[in-house]
């Protein structure tokens, strides 16, 4: 089956699709803003929690989902905070640094120490582009370019470990791609 062409006819629409696709919107509720900061406890000892669980797990996702540094999460959020007039402060990377630990984050960590099962599997792909057009135009060549995809899955959980990409090219060079996910 051919792939299908679509004609833009208004290409205005088009446009602000395309570029709404960048667009970030970030939602503080009135019960999360009144639960940023931690009441003062006066059984315990020591200096009391200026900021609560919340706040904590709040900066520590979106470190993760950003992939950022302490330090700029941070100024992220407290850039957040100026550009919503909101008069709350992210807490300090170091006070956060120092609770991450106690603070349960409802994100799943990667599993890379207990692989139990390593799944191999790998699939040839067709090339596309620039060959199809050669076979058409001057028949099939004498070395066919093609591509297989290894993949190396932990069985439990489904996640990608390793991806190696070998191509064998028309002059008959192997090349070897490998992607290590983190």
């Amino acid at each position: 089956m051919a792939k299908q062409k679509f004609k833009i006819t208004n290409w205005n629409v088009y446009n602000k699709a395309l570029v709404n696709r960048g667009s970030l919107a970030f939602w503080l509720d009135g019960s999360a803003m009144q639960a940023w900061y931690d009441e003062p406890k006066t059984s315990s000892r020591g200096r009391p929690q200026r900021y609560s669980e919340l706040a904590i797990s709040t900066v520590l996702m979106l470190k993760r989902i950003f992939r950022l540094t302490l330090r700029a999460v941070q100024g992220v959020i407290d850039s957040l905070f100026a550009l919503m007039k909101i008069s709350l402060r992210c807490p300090d990377y170091s006070c956060v640094s120092g609770r991450a630990k106690f603070v349960s984050i409802p994100f799943k960590n990667p599993t890379r120490g207990g692989i139990a099962h390593l799944v191999i599997d790998y699939t040839g792909l067709k090339v596309f582009g620039e060959g199809e057009w050669k076979v058409k135009k001057h028949g099939q060549e004498k070395r066919p370019v093609w591509r297989k995809l290894h993949l190396a899955v932990a069985a439990g959980t489904h996640e990608v470990i390793c991806a190696a990409l070998l191509q064998r090219s028309g002059d008959g060079k192997l090349i070897a791609s490998f992607l290590l996910t983190e």
